[in-house]
């Protein structure tokens, strides 16, 4: 496990590419938020759902923690249609299965799909370059 004060590598792509950033809040317990690290850890991730979020096309998603908050950010090619994605993404095998085995943990309406979890977010700086 790579430690914040090391930073965190960028991949090199050899296209455009575009960043989506999304948040979704945990409940507020300390036992729960720790399996939710656990399950999250690179031994106890489902296969199936790391090569459905690659078979719809998503080149890198990162899962950022504090407190209950957890930050999304997604990197997709430039002509990519997000939301496209996502949706076939619900319906590719054991989806549905780990969003409802995630739903214990999260602050979301029982049932509900990653795509409707997970609320963009705005940017409201960057460097202007």
């Amino acid at each position: 496990m790579q430690h914040k004060e090391e930073g965190y590598p960028i991949k090199d792509y050899q296209v455009r590419v575009k960043r989506y950033c999304r948040t979704l809040d945990l409940k507020d317990n300390q036992e729960l938020i720790t399996e939710y690290r656990r399950r999250h850890a690179e031994e106890n991730f489902w296969p199936e759902i790391l090569a459905g979020i690659k078979e719809v096309g998503i080149l890198e998603m990162d899962i950022y923690i504090r407190g209950t908050r957890l930050f999304m950010i997604v990197e997709v090619p430039a002509d990519l249609d997000l939301e496209a994605a996502m949706t076939r993404l619900a319906t590719l095998p054991r989806q549905q299965e780990w969003e409802d085995y995630m739903s214990i943990f999260q602050d979301a309406k029982p049932g509900a799909s990653s795509a409707e979890k997970w609320q963009p977010m705005e940017r409201v700086f960057h460097l202007y370059d």
